[in-house]
């Protein structure tokens, strides 16, 4: 089995559990939805059925095209080592923003994890474009969620005083 046709099972495998298995089951739906109100369920349900169609898109673009055998695959010269603690880097971000979550609120959590993976993958020329990216790209997008869609996050035990 390919490296492609792997790939697209994987993504469309994870998905699908997500899809059909996790959200029914942890995201709880009320028996009244007043209005036009979206139901809780509604964005992991959408966000997992897209992923499951781009995996499933990834899939078949992997049997469409033929794959040529045994290219050497170009890499920035990191080692095995490396890529593994990069890993355990992502993982222990993720695992920090889940733990600043109740106390410093969505939107730190998340400006916080943003500088934290931008700043992981090197990149520290563009100083103003990452600036922008890590604070103004959750505030813009905790604003339009909270402005056009009325989703509420979770504020945080020290943030709260302030609102947000």
């Amino acid at each position: 089995m390919s490296k492609p046709v792997l790939r697209g099972l994987v993504i469309a495998a994870f998905f699908a559990l997500t899809a059909f298995a996790l959200v029914p089951v942890f995201v709880p739906r009320p028996a009244f939805i007043p209005g036009f109100a979206p139901p809780p369920d509604m964005w992991p349900r959408t966000v997992s059925i897209a992923g499951l169609a781009l995996g499933l898109l990834a899939l078949v673009l992997a049997f469409s095209r033929p794959q040529p055998e045994d290219e050497p695959i170009e890499t920035d010269g990191s080692s095995r080592a490396r890529m593994i603690g990069r890993f355990a880097g992502l993982v222990v971000a993720f695992g920090l923003f889940l733990a600043l979550l109740p106390y410093v609120g969505f939107l730190v959590a998340t400006m916080a994890l943003t500088l934290a993976i931008v700043l992981m993958t090197g990149e520290r020329g563009y100083k103003i474009w990452i600036a922008i990216l890590c604070f103004g790209g959750p505030i813009l997008l905790t604003l339009f969620f909270h402005s056009a869609l009325g989703t509420q996050f979770p504020k945080g035990a020290l943030t709260k005083p302030f609102g947000f």
